[in-house]
């Protein structure tokens, strides 16, 4: 009987030493998105091609670390900017020319890998997000709007550095894609929501930034 007890307080004294070395973090970004090209041809009469502008991509994320190596991420990421685009339709007699204003959002869940020498400030990262990116397109022609939400993936890459035991900044490249984002319920087209071109193109974005590390308990 002795020997279960002291089994079951060794267990718990080795999950509560090994819950204590785990940290969490409160994650704020900021980058620089380049523009992206996007076409979708189906034939001479039925087809759109333009950009998505460039901006600032911003956001935040809670990221706990089970252990030291380990880091999982739940984020959210936003993006407004502009698309000029130029398309043509059956609907359509003439080719049109329109830029459309366009807010894309991400909620994403990341999966991070550090590296880190003892006694080093800097700590190297490599990771990859999934999640839901949606799309909010405004047509300034004729006021219509519309939106859409597409599965996202994105793939990122950088170093972290310690200016304080519990304050790091954060610098990295990445890249952010929403697959078949354009088409469906949102089109490119002067008729809005349900009308115009129901092509898909999925956009990539591809990002140079950083942001700040905050993080939690001692």
């Amino acid at each position: 009987m002795k020997r279960i007890i002291l089994t079951i307080l060794l267990v718990k004294a080795v999950s509560l030493s090994s819950f204590a070395q785990q940290e969490t973090r409160v994650n704020a970004y900021g980058a620089y998105s380049f523009e992206d090209q996007i076409d979708s041809y189906y034939d001479a009469s039925n087809y759109y091609e333009g950009k998505i502008g460039d901006g600032l991509l911003w956001g935040a994320g809670i990221e706990h670390l089970p252990t030291p190596e380990v880091g999982i991420e739940l984020l959210y990421m936003r993006k407004e900017t502009t698309a000029p685009m130029t398309y043509l339709s059956p609907s359509y007699l003439n080719i049109q020319h329109t830029t459309f204003d366009m807010n894309l959002n991400y909620m994403l869940l990341g999966f991070n890998r550090y590296v880190r020498k003892d006694g080093s400030i800097v700590e190297g990262f490599a990771g990859a997000t999934v999640g839901a990116g949606w799309a909010y397109i405004h047509n300034r022609d004729n006021g219509r709007e519309g939106q859409t939400t597409k599965f996202a993936w994105g793939l990122r890459a950088g170093a972290n550095v310690w200016v304080a035991p519990n304050i790091a900044l954060k610098f990295q490249a990445q890249l952010l894609s929403v697959v078949q984002s354009v088409g469906g319920s949102v089109y490119f087209g002067t008729g809005g929501t349900g009308a115009g071109l129901g092509l898909y193109s999925s956009i990539y974005q591809f990002m140079l930034g950083g942001g700040l590390i905050y993080k939690l308990g001692k």
